[in-house]
């Protein structure tokens, strides 16, 4: 839980000094921050291919590529699924939110509720982060995501008032039980392998939000987060 409580806190703090700060963060500023969250977001996603790869050289070639064809086959099912639209349609939602407001608005405290509950809670960085904070105790990634969303919760706050802060606690919900369900999976897997796989897998999946946090090229994220669950299926399988 250490992820998700940093993470909570996070968005409270921003929020607090949003509401107090007298002008938005500059663009300069804002690329300088991007840059040091991609370096942060390539460490953490080589730290988690690095811990989750191990044994002897075919070993290490087995795991890499039951790893890509999990991401191939998680792809496929994700897009079957429709996860991407899915994700991208409530975004959507969320920004004709963020296009309605202004300072006159009566029902401002609701709108940044329920813009920021989403925002904060929707995305593969949310998932991902809370699973290996439950299974291997690393909150690396939720300490990314708490960077990036406390600073979104600083612009929010300007624009929404209190009602930003409130979403600290669907993020606490929602993330602290996925980490809870994490953790309590992981005590009755008796093969650290399956475990490793889905290390592998979302290390790779953490890799690719660095093109996205950089504005590089668009990913559709959601769509391979079937792979976490393919990863572990293969590795059973393929002894």
């Amino acid at each position: 839980m250490t992820g998700t409580l940093i993470n909570t806190a996070a968005i409270l703090v921003g929020g607090f000094l949003g509401l107090k700060a007298s002008r938005q963060i500059s663009p300069p500023t804002q690329q300088r921050i991007k840059l040091v969250l991609a370096a942060f977001t390539i460490y953490a996603g080589m730290s988690m291919i690095w811990k989750g790869i191990g044994g002897s050289f075919g070993n290490v070639l087995k795991q890499l590529g039951i790893a890509m064809l999990a991401l191939v086959l998680g792809n496929a099912l994700g897009m079957m699924l429709r996860l991407q639209n899915g994700l991208n349609q409530l975004g959507h939602y969320a920004k004709e939110r963020l296009a309605k407001a202004s300072p006159e608005d009566d029902h401002r405290f609701s709108e940044g509720f329920v813009t920021c509950t989403l925002l904060f809670c929707v995305g593969p960085m949310a998932i991902l982060g809370a699973l290996e904070d439950g299974t291997h105790g690393d909150f690396k990634i939720l300490a990314i995501k708490s960077a990036m969303d406390g600073l979104a919760a600083m612009g929010f706050a300007a624009m929404f008032g209190p009602g930003v802060l409130l979403a600290a606690l669907p993020v606490l919900a929602y993330q602290g039980t996925i980490t809870l369900l994490a953790n309590a999976l992981a005590q009755h897997l008796n093969d650290p392998l399956l475990l490793d796989s889905i290390r592998v897998v979302g290390g790779m999946v953490v890799l690719c939000i660095t093109v996205v946090i950089l504005d590089l090229r668009k990913v559709p994220l959601a769509n391979y987060l079937p792979s976490l669950v393919v990863a572990p299926l293969l590795t059973h399988w393929w002894r």
